[in-house]
């Protein structure tokens, strides 16, 4: 292990971005977002931590090796409420406008003890593994009804015509949003988590999906009250019925589940389809098994996240972070995927090895954040790859998958469409 002073990245310019070190890094743009690997390796090479800056124009500090990452995860003077946030990360970050961010920003993940644990102790049960194997024959049903609308022969969209809807449908049964309701659901109001700022020209149509997205909670809620039941949105209403939530903390988990249930599973969906095909060995290999081997899917977990960077953390107080002097307030951001390609952690980090143990990567965090519906991602992974496996033989990328449009989500990974040809859908 080196010390923190071996760690701190040293003077001078970044190989890739020819960002200086008094310079941050960006950490946008489509080469990027195609593929920050690179960029990563040449950030873990250099240090731990480093000074980045995101398309809001907000600076930050980018933890990147897994042992400083796993550590930045369980470090209990990082908190996640946006009350520790500064002016300057208030100013350009918390652009999510009022009265929406008040209202819609107090979930679990900007929650810190004890009231993050009161909070999360009342969506556990919904998430257990022994309920989520219960629930897989439904699970399969949804999937296989998906692919039977799918084109007999010759290809599709393989986000639009299934990992667009399968998480949601999915979704729905475990936390019990009745059909009325899920139907009414408009994806596009998931696009609410990338924010633009106040000057942008998309911010009128961002306001919409907010607003419109708050209207739905609130219908969801009324009909819960007026019809309630044995199932998680039901005793999240009793919970603020009982004032163990505000109106807030319920408007906001429900939004939580709502957003962050199901687009990282659809974008989850789409990086392992990616990957496959980009390794048609393995995607042959995966195709042959029996039963998908859930060995397969922590490695491709590992290889490529969804979910590529964390929420905003915050000291308290300055704080020194691996060597580097982070002031009060500064957000802290764990890059996930940087990690889980770490040499010194993952052998031959950069090859896809569906074989790999052990495999301690952290696509769902780690410590007291850790993903509550971990269990239920695994689940509709295992049963949503080895589906369109088996029921699309000759499944092979429609395009060049070098030209793939990547979401510009500051957080995720994951494109919106996902072009592919098969020789027939059995």
């Amino acid at each position: 292990m080196t010390s923190p002073e071996q760690n701190t990245p040293s003077p001078g310019r970044c190989p890739v971005t020819g960002a200086t070190a008094d310079e941050p890094i960006p950490l946008y743009g489509s080469a990027y977002k195609s593929d920050p690997y690179d960029l990563y390796r040449e950030m873990r090479d250099a240090g731990p931590v480093h000074r980045v800056r995101f398309p809001s124009g907000i600076a930050a500090w980018l933890v990147t090796g897994y042992e400083a990452a796993h550590q930045a995860l369980n470090d209990p003077r990082l908190g996640k409420n946006h009350g520790l946030g500064n002016d300057d990360w208030r100013a350009l970050a918390s652009i999510m406008p009022e009265p929406q961010h008040s209202q819609l920003q107090v979930h679990l993940l900007h929650q810190d003890p004890p009231k993050h644990t009161d909070m999360r102790r009342l969506v556990l049960d919904a998430f257990a593994p022994r309920r989520i194997e219960a629930l897989r024959p439904r699970f399969q049903e949804l999937a296989d009804s998906l692919i039977d609308a799918l084109p007999d022969e010759g290809g599709a969209d393989l986000v639009q015509g299934f990992a667009a809807h399968y998480p949601f449908q999915v979704l729905a049964e475990v936390i019990g949003l009745p059909p009325e309701l899920a139907a009414r659901f408009d994806r596009d109001w998931g696009k609410v988590v990338q924010p633009v700022g106040p000057a942008d020209p998309g911010r009128p149509v961002y306001e919409g999906r907010l607003r419109g997205l708050q209207t739905y909670i609130a219908d969801v809620v009324a009909h819960k009250r007026e019809h309630s039941d044995d199932d998680l949105l039901s005793r999240l209403v009793v919970a603020k019925d009982r004032r163990e939530l505000s109106q807030e903390e319920l408007d906001s988990m429900i939004f939580q589940l709502l957003v962050a249930g199901q687009e990282p599973v659809t974008n989850q969906i789409s990086t392992m389809l990616i990957a496959l095909l980009r390794h048609p060995d393995q995607l042959e290999r995966l195709r042959d098994e029996a039963e998908l081997p859930p060995r397969a899917i922590e490695e491709l977990l590992r290889y490529d996240s969804a979910f590529e960077l964390t929420t905003w953390r915050f000291f308290a107080e300055d704080s020194d972070l691996h060597g580097t002097r982070i002031p009060a307030g500064d957000s802290v951001i764990v890059s996930l995927c940087a990690a889980n390609r770490d040499p010194g952690q993952f052998p031959d980090a950069d090859t896809l090895d569906l074989d790999r143990t052990p495999n301690a990567h952290l696509a769902f965090g780690h410590g007291i954040h850790f993903c509550p519906g971990a269990a239920l991602a695994r689940a509709e992974l295992q049963i949503a790859i080895g589906t369109l496996l088996r029921h699309l033989p000759g499944l092979r990328p429609a395009g060049d998958l070098d030209e793939l449009v990547w979401i510009p989500a500051v957080l995720a990974r994951g494109v919106n469409s996902l072009p592919v040809a098969y020789d027939k859908r059995i």
